[in-house]
């Protein structure tokens, strides 16, 4: 692996992404980081586009024993969205993962509203909304905030990371556009291309949003 695709720390990787969305004409563009991870990244973005910045959160449903694996996600309204692939591979069915949807649906409220501290939801109708994480793997909790959004009316709903996994517009079905810095083949997990990979914090998130 070259320096060159090693992504320093979050930001670094938000100033990529935000060049290469900058050529473009957005309408009230609004920009949403996917907490936690996708908050230092959105919040470059935004600066950068002069735009509107908030949050978006979704949970990932792991598999049994192995919470890492990421079968489904859940955001704190609506039902989950699983991975049909990979419930089959894993011989699973979403009613066998219903405690552990629900405990997931729980903590994405719990965020959602220390990141709002009562404030109202930002409005979405009529404009471009650009849902940022720090990468894309699976895609499946970027497609349940997605959708979630999408509920909305937003003009046009544009996925953005600095690294994706090959072939990740065919992952997002719900966005209107995915845009990375770099697909990179031998893509094995998002953490890889970033030296510094520490993960972000409640007071983080909520840092970049009192800005």
């Amino acid at each position: 692996m070259s320096s060159s695709q090693v992504f320093a720390d979050r930001e670094a990787g938000g100033r990529r992404l935000a060049r290469a969305l900058a050529g473009r004409t957005w309408t009230d563009p609004l920009v949403l980081g996917l907490a936690r991870g996708g908050m230092p990244v959105a919040a470059v973005v935004a600066r950068w586009l002069g735009a509107e910045l908030d949050v978006a959160v979704a949970r990932k449903i792991g598999a049994p024993g192995r919470p890492e694996f990421g079968v489904g996600a859940v955001t704190p309204h609506g039902p989950a969205i699983y991975s049909e692939e990979s419930l089959r591979i894993l011989h699973l069915t979403a009613g066998e993962l219903a405690r552990t949807e629900n405990r997931e649906r729980a903590e994405a409220r719990r965020r959602l509203e220390r990141y709002r501290g009562g404030r109202a939801p930002v409005v979405c109708a009529g404009r471009d909304v650009i849902l940022v994480d720090d990468g894309l793997a699976t895609g499946v909790t970027a497609r349940a905030a997605l959708r979630d959004l999408r509920a909305g009316n937003p003009l046009t709903m544009v996925f953005a990371a600095p690294v994706c996994a090959p072939g990740a517009a065919a992952l997002l079905p719900e966005a209107d556009d995915v845009v990375s810095v770099f697909e990179p083949p031998e893509f094995r997990a998002v953490g890889q291309w970033y030296a510094d990979f520490r993960q972000t914090r409640d007071e983080e998130v909520l840092a970049l949003l009192a800005r």
